[in-house]
């Protein structure tokens, strides 16, 4: 009896080992890389790599930041670079914010399937979000007044959008916060008034068109030719150089599988923007 009781107890320690040494990796921040594209590289991580779990959390690029600076998340997502307040944060509690550029985004404007708008200039787009403009008759619609659907304070694209679309000017007053890119698209695809910016790999959504702005269209190319005005690259923050399986993660993103993940996905590689 003694000696199965041992066994049983050797074996239950071991159960304990090999569940302590499972590999979990938690990541946190940017909707835009976190509600299509890294969940979608995780599965494939975990393919080639049995064991490994994800806690992936995509709430905005501030949160995935924060997280750095205090210790919570392995890996931060974000589609903007740290401000230097972040940084100085980070340096306070003695972190090191190391960006990765993962992958190139392009953000564009999307309007209700209905609206019959053919284009907008990039003046015009400025002045629909900033609210400067408040009918669509004003732009070569159909006339209505303009519901703006704009992402949340804590979201890197709600900054990135203000600086490459808006002057760095403040959004209109009344503007509808949403917590995701498919959250944008899902309101504007029900709204005929609505208007709204989404990333690349969003822009599918149904009940929505993308609008051309001064004749262009955001595409995956216009972002490798870096014609497209409103591109810009996301992130992965480590706290200095990653290790053990960050580090494997971070390696597997920017790697060859990963990129094409990314390109399929709908964003544009690393290696791509010339």
């Amino acid at each position: 009896m003694k000696i199965k009781y041992l066994a049983v107890s050797l074996a239950f320690v071991a159960t304990g080992l090999s569940s302590a040494n499972a590999d979990r990796l938690v990541i946190k921040g940017s909707d835009t890389l976190g509600a299509k594209l890294v969940p979608q590289l995780a599965e494939q991580f975990k393919a080639q790599h049995p064991g490994t779990t994800f806690d992936i959390a995509a709430e905005g690029s501030t949160t995935g930041i924060a997280a750095i600076i205090d210790g919570t998340a392995d890996i931060g997502m974000s589609s903007r670079r740290a401000k230097t307040s972040e940084v100085g944060a980070a340096t306070a509690k003695g972190k090191h914010m190391k960006p990765t550029v993962v992958a190139y985004d392009g953000l564009g404007v999307i309007v209700n399937a209905s609206n019959p708008i053919k284009g907008l200039t990039n003046e015009q787009g400025e002045q629909i979000f900033t609210g400067d403009v408040t009918d669509w008759s004003a732009v070569g619609g159909s006339g209505g007044k303009i519901s703006i659907y704009t992402r949340n304070t804590s979201s890197g694209t709600y900054s990135d959008w203000k600086e490459l679309a808006m002057k760095k000017r403040d959004y209109a007053g009344g503007s509808q916060k949403m917590a995701g890119h498919e959250q944008i698209a899902a309101e504007v695809g029900k709204n005929p008034n609505g208007v709204g910016y989404v990333g690349l790999a969003y822009m599918k959504a149904g009940g929505i068109k993308v609008v051309p702005i001064d004749g262009q269209m955001p595409t995956q190319q216009a972002v490798r030719n870096k014609s497209w005005p409103y591109a810009r690259p996301t992130f992965y923050y480590t706290n200095g150089e990653p290790s053990g399986v960050a580090k494997e993660f971070v390696d597997f993103t920017i790697g060859p599988t990963g990129q094409k993940i990314v390109d399929r996905v709908g964003f544009v590689g690393i290696h791509e923007v010339k």
